[in-house]
């Protein structure tokens, strides 16, 4: 286990996401629930992580799936009690697993007490916990688009306003000049970080310094100083891990996030990566071919843009995002082989790897029919295109390769009904290849994903290099293959994943040939030559 008591434990750590509404049901209403996740702790015990992020579980709405908050210090029904928090945190910390809590900090629920107090008057104490302007019906105050569809301004008669949200209209933005509110926010992050909780992951964070009449969302002015502020009131007095979503954060602003004093937070999502197969200046619905020689540099800036003065975070997946087997890999012939491949490439690198649920079995993306979708965003996007002409086929192959619901699937844990998740009806469709892929399969199986990535774990706690070491970008041009050495001061490590389903030459650097083996998704074959999806790792002294 690692020793928590001290200030950077993190970074040798491993984090696994939960997204708790599809990850065990433990009451047959179709919805994951806090005693499901307690449930299966030795499982995640058994992998080796040593934090779960736990998609939002507080009180809500469920208008955004639990990121439109109504009380931060209550339990939403759906999931459990606070009492059943209390027990995983508790039961968390006996295996060495600690909880992050996914905090929304950028903005609230319409239902919440706030919220409700603020569209009653402008002169309630509460109205200016919000971002309000004035003006006249069906004129808002500017153009600003929501995220999730349709203007970003919704008028109150009662107050004569709009107020600014980013997202759904239920989910109205939190207003940052505030100081009361910020000593509202911090207060509730000390009660829950005096119950142990020992992280938070704070969602879209880089937003809380928006500025409306200027049109600026992301990197407000005052973006720095209010987490300069919110780290000294409250993550600085644990020893806490922190990672905040900044879909808008480069390399400079992310020195900044994650510097080594700790001003700010310990990390940061960040996600140039994943945008690489969008079509520039359009939506993500707009796809374009993955630009590999691109993704490999892109990393590479990432590696070495942080190494020494700030902390990357390692990921793929998350409750967003597609199931990458799928987006990246080939999820038919070579399911297994580009699974263990993706993680073999990040799980070679320096930073926090986060494995989200699922991932460790190679689960995939779903095709739904538009029905059967859940997705506020997803559903949206269908919406407007159906009116905007685009072909049904068109937006129907947008969501089979960018839905979130891809993600939020039921886990599977067994060839039983509806794959062990639930006795009930879930809430989400679970793929129909549950029989095939799932936990009960691979937990005993050597040759499984699972295993694969319980090996890459514990290669990285024995292993400083992992977390210690340089990044060296090998093979820069080449179409299919990502090679890359990190080297520190005792020890040079060697990652190769041949991203291709063909057979494509290549020879060991100069120096390499007597390396040991740490681990690969193939047994040992010729020299000369990588298999369809093949990866290893080397490793050797200086």
């Amino acid at each position: 286990m690692l020793d928590k008591t001290k200030r950077n434990w993190w970074r040798q750590a491993v984090a696994y996401q939960i997204y708790p509404k599809s990850f065990q049901d433990t009451t047959g209403s179709g919805t994951g629930d806090l005693q499901g996740i307690i449930r299966r702790l030795d499982y995640l015990a058994a992998l080796g992580v040593d934090v779960i992020w736990l998609s939002p579980v507080f009180a809500s709405p469920q208008v955004d799936n639990g990121y439109d908050i109504s009380d931060y210090r209550a339990i939403d029904p759906l999931y459990g009690s606070l009492a059943d928090m209390d027990a995983l945190i508790s039961e968390g910390k006996k295996r060495g697993i600690g909880i992050m809590l996914d905090l929304v900090l950028n903005h609230s629920s319409d239902r919440h007490p706030w919220f409700e107090a603020a569209r009653t008057s402008r002169d309630n104490p509460y109205h200016d916990y919000y971002v309000w302007r004035d003006g006249v019906p069906g004129t808002p105050p500017n153009g600003m688009k929501a995220s999730f569809g349709g203007s970003a301004w919704e008028w109150v008669p009662e107050v004569k306003q709009y107020y600014f949200h980013q997202f759904a209209p239920q989910q109205p933005d939190l207003n940052w000049e505030n100081p009361r509110l910020r000593r509202e926010l911090y207060d509730m992050i000390l009660w829950w970080m005096d119950r142990g909780v020992e992280g938070f992951r704070l969602d879209v964070i880089d937003q809380i310094a928006k500025e409306p009449d200027r049109e600026i969302t992301a990197n407000g002015p005052r973006l720095h100083e209010f987490l300069r502020e919110l780290s000294a009131e409250t993550f600085q007095k644990g020893c806490l891990v922190t990672v905040g979503e900044a879909w808008g954060a480069d390399i400079e602003r992310a020195k900044l996030y994650s510097a080594p004093d700790g001003s700010e937070l310990s990390m940061v999502f960040q996600f140039e990566q994943i945008m690489l197969d969008q079509q520039p200046g359009k939506e993500k619905w707009d796809l374009q071919p993955l630009p590999f020689v691109e993704l490999k540099k892109s990393f590479a800036r990432w590696q070495q843009g942080l190494h020494g003065c700030g902390f990357n975070s390692l990921f793929l997946n998350n409750h967003d995002l597609p199931r990458t087997v799928s987006h990246w890999g080939n999820d038919g012939k070579w399911r297994v082989q580009s699974a263990k491949l993706l993680a073999t490439m990040l799980h070679g690198m320096e930073g926090m790897p986060y494995v989200f649920q699922g991932e460790e079995l190679g689960m995939t993306n779903i095709r739904l029919p538009i029905e059967g979708y859940r997705d506020l965003e997803s559903l949206n996007m269908y919406r407007e295109r159906k009116a905007a002409g685009y072909p049904e086929a068109e937006i129907m192959a947008s969501l089979y390769a960018k839905s979130r619901d891809n993600a939020r699937t039921p886990m599977q844990w067994d060839d039983s009904p509806n794959a062990g998740f639930t006795t009930g009806t879930p809430w989400l469709s679970v793929n129909p290849n549950y029989t095939a892929i799932n936990a009960a399969r691979q937990v005993e199986a050597p040759d499984s994903v699972f295993s694969y990535y319980r090996q890459l774990i514990a290669l990285r706690k024995s292993h400083p290099v992992f977390t210690q070491g340089d990044f060296t970008l090998l093979e820069p041009e080449h179409p299919k293959l990502f090679v890359y050495r990190r080297q520190d001061d005792a020890h040079q490590l060697l990652v190769v994943c041949n991203f291709s389903d063909e057979e494509t030459p290549w020879t060991l650097p100069e120096g390499w040939a007597g390396a040991d083996r740490l681990i690969g998704n193939y047994a040992p074959g010729e020299p000369g030559r990588l298999r369809p999806w093949e990866a290893l790792m080397l490793e050797q002294p200086l």
